[in-house]
């Protein structure tokens, strides 16, 4: 685990793959604007994920204990983590595989190679969603309150 001393330390992001060198290069270009916590397998990733609560989770689909498919269907089914928005980061690039996993809820599919400046902004754009998404429940809530 590495926490982030920056001012978005409160964003955690939660990243999942088997290959530690994977691990290393999503690190080394976000570990400045998030606290990050990683995981090298689909069990680890559902502790982190019930414990940590993360922002987002980057999750890798080809895994030899559980695949991605297999952890956010199981993420999915705990209430605890099942509004967690998970992008799959995969090495898999087919339109077969990325329509499975939308269907699988995740909110999106990113193949490798990643490069750094689209990764970062669609990690941004998601988070922004999230938190208009609060915001929105929040100014519900409160209207309902005054009403």
């Amino acid at each position: 685990m590495h926490l982030s001393t920056s001012s978005e330390q409160t964003t955690r992001i939660l990243l999942v793959d088997d290959e530690a060198s994977n691990l290393q290069v999503l690190k080394n270009f976000l570990e400045d604007d998030y606290t990050l916590f990683f995981a090298k397998n689909g069990h680890k990733a559902i502790e982190l994920a019930r414990t940590h609560q993360p922002n987002l989770i980057l999750l890798d689909i080809m895994m030899p204990d559980m695949s991605g498919y297999e952890v956010i269907r199981e993420l999915k089914k705990r209430a605890s983590t099942a509004a967690i928005p998970v992008i799959f980061v995969t090495a898999i690039n087919d339109a077969e595989h990325e329509t499975m996993g939308f269907e699988y809820e995740a909110v999106d599919y990113i193949t490798k190679p990643i490069h750094p400046h689209v990764i970062k902004a669609r990690i941004k754009s998601h988070l922004s969603l999230v938190k208009s998404d609060e915001l929105n429940s929040y100014n519900k809530c409160m209207t309902s309150v005054y009403s």
